[in-house]
Formats: C-alpha cells, sequence, structure tokens
C-alpha cells in the first residue's frame, strides 16, 4: 500500500524565490517545471469515504490518482495513495462521467520540481498563493526543513482542494481556481 508522506508550507512570491536559490545552493536536482489543471471527481461513495479521484493533466500527460488521508496531529501528511498514468485525459473523464463520476473540483497549478537525496520539493503557484511541499520519510522532510532553513509557523494543514474550496470560484456546479 503506497503511503504519501508530506509537509505543506504557505510562502510569500519572495520566499519562494529565495527558497528556490537555496535549493540550488544545497545541491538539490532541478527536475523540470510544468503546469498542471487537476480535476477532483465526486460521488457519495467518496464523499462518504473522505477520499478523492483526481485527473491531473500535465502537457499530454494524464494521471489519474485516488488518495485517502489518514488522521494525524502532526502537520507532516499521511495518505493511502494510488495513482497511474492514462494514455488519453479526455477518454478518461469521459470514462468517469459514465461511471458517475463528475467534476467538483478544477485547480491550476504551476509547479517546479527539485530532488534533494531521497526528498522530491516542490515549489506550487496557485491561482490564491505561493507553497512549498516537501515529500519523503519523515526525517528527511526534517533534514530538508533545516538545510533551507524554512519556519516551522509558515505549515500550511490544508489541502490545495480544501483552499480552492475558500478562495475559488463557483463556475457552473464546481469550485475553480484558474490562472488569468
Amino acid at each position: 500500500m503506497p503511503i504519501e508522506i508530506e509537509k505543506k508550507y504557505r510562502l510569500t512570491p519572495e520566499q519562494a524565490t529565495a527558497l528556490a536559490n537555496r535549493l540550488d545552493e544545497i545541491g538539490a536536482e532541478r527536475s523540470g517545471s510544468a503546469l498542471e489543471v487537476n480535476t477532483l471527481y465526486s460521488n457519495p461513495t467518496l464523499d462518504l469515504e473522505g477520499a478523492i479521484l483526481r485527473l491531473r493533466r500535465i502537457g499530454n500527460r494524464a494521471i489519474l490518482t485516488f488518495k485517502k488521508r489518514f488522521s494525524s496531529p502532526s502537520s507532516i501528511k499521511r495518505q493511502l495513495e494510488e495513482e497511474t498514468e492514462v494514455e488519453d485525459g479526455d477518454t478518461m473523464a469521459r470514462i468517469l462521467d459514465r461511471l458517475g463520476f463528475k467534476p467538483s473540483l478544477i485547480y491550476e497549478k504551476r509547479r517546479e520540481t527539485w530532488k534533494h537525496h531521497l526528498t522530491e520539493i516542490a515549489i506550487d503557484e496557485l491561482p490564491f498563493g505561493w507553497f512549498m511541499e516537501i515529500e519523503g520519510e519523515e526525517a528527511d522532510i526534517v533534514a530538508v526543513e533545516r538545510a533551507v532553513g524554512i519556519d516551522e509557523s509558515s505549515a500550511e494543514e490544508a489541502t490545495y482542494p480544501a483552499l480552492t474550496r475558500k478562495f475559488g470560484r463557483m463556475v457552473d456546479d464546481r469550485v475553480e481556481a484558474r490562472f488569468g
């Protein structure tokens, strides 16, 4: 059972730039940048279980993901994560629709990623702000926090979908947070 372990931080635009520079200074390897369009689907079963089904599109790629978060008092989140790349995102969206899954939330994200030892670090710009995520084992997350000098008080507990619900806008029957 694949478990995602990550911690998220809210940033100012200036902090995002400084952190990108700091990651380069500590020898993190820049992995790339991309614009993502994330569509979350809902149905009564998913809603009752507190799980999400997401179709993420990055250029011509599409990735279908199921996530279910485990409750924890820690700001380091743990969740079941199953994902697979799908050949045709439009066809997958039609299949989901025919199975009764409806798009309930869409958010865009500009993401730049780095690898540092056993962690993946992402600096994300969303229409409602800047964030950094560190994914890896808990000890590795703490090591990266120290190496880049991030302030623990900037940890963000809310998920991107929760933040989209708060800062996005209703479009037809779904919430959206899109650039321009």
